[in-house]
């Protein structure tokens, strides 16, 4: 297990994308743990024990360059939009690295697949596939144009389908729906989102026998196994997402 920092960590660049999401940089002091796609930090919400459970956050991206940490935050509730309401300069108490992210394939033909704002740590994911030298393709879904995000982030050289239920944008109809499915030739698929989508393409895996890893956005109050509230079924046994996951590989999990 990589170590784990508990620090408070400054705003260093806030871009607000629609009314209701929002992306944020944050400067990182200490980035000599490895941190990778698919891990999580948790965020403290207030400092006057009014919200006692922090808040689990995607890693949307790092910058070893300007040591800066990125997170794409949606208000849902109190909590995001306490953090969403923070400015530039300020600071935001955070443990991280925290669980384990994806398995990083070379010289493959890749599969990436995200619902809604699913998507945030597959754009890390993507950047360090890419230097690997895997071919990307990135399906998204969601249910309208408006909740499609972040596709105009990631490099030119990946593939972008879309799928919407009404419409606006793409094919009609959900990801599994698409007609780029059909040509099977993916060696690995990796897919975060909601859960339905996720078991849908994970038995779309299953069907043509190609290795597939899921993010599971499962409530992950504490970060360390001890209070018990992400655990997942798995062949091992039950197992807490925040540490032996988020993100699992689909041949481990019971569905």
């Amino acid at each position: 297990m990589n170590k784990v920092f508990i620090d408070e960590l400054t705003i260093t660049e806030k871009v607000i994308l629609s009314p209701v999401h929002t992306i944020l940089n944050l400067r990182v002091n200490k980035i000599s743990t490895p941190i990778s796609p698919g891990q999580f930090i948790n965020i403290q919400i207030g400092y006057n024990n009014s919200k006692i459970l922090r808040r689990p956050f995607s890693i949307f991206d790092i910058d070893p360059v300007q040591k800066t940490l990125s997170l794409f935050i949606k208000i849902i509730g109190s909590g995001s939009r306490f953090i969403c309401n923070k400015a530039k300069g300020d600071k935001l108490d955070v443990i991280y690295p925290l669980g384990n992210g994806f398995s990083l394939s070379k010289n493959k033909n890749v599969l990436l697949v995200g619902g809604g704002f699913g998507v945030a740590p597959l754009y890390f994911l993507s950047k360090e596939l890419i230097k690997r030298g895997n071919i990307i393709n990135l399906l998204v879904g969601a249910d309208s144009a408006k909740n499609i995000h972040l596709t105009d982030f990631f490099h030119q050289s990946i593939r972008i389908y879309i799928t919407t239920d009404d419409g606006s944008q793409g094919e009609k109809g959900k990801v599994t729906d698409h007609n780029m499915l059909r040509n099977c030739n993916f060696d690995v698929i990796y897919t975060c989102g909601p859960m339905l989508m996720m078991k849908a393409i994970a038995a779309f895996a299953k069907l043509y026998n190609i290795s597939c890893e899921v993010s599971l956005d499962h409530l992950m109050a504490c970060g360390f196994g001890t209070c018990l509230c992400c655990v997942v079924k798995t062949t091992d046994g039950n197992l807490c997402t925040c540490t032996e996951g988020p993100v699992f590989n689909i041949s481990k999990l019971i569905w």
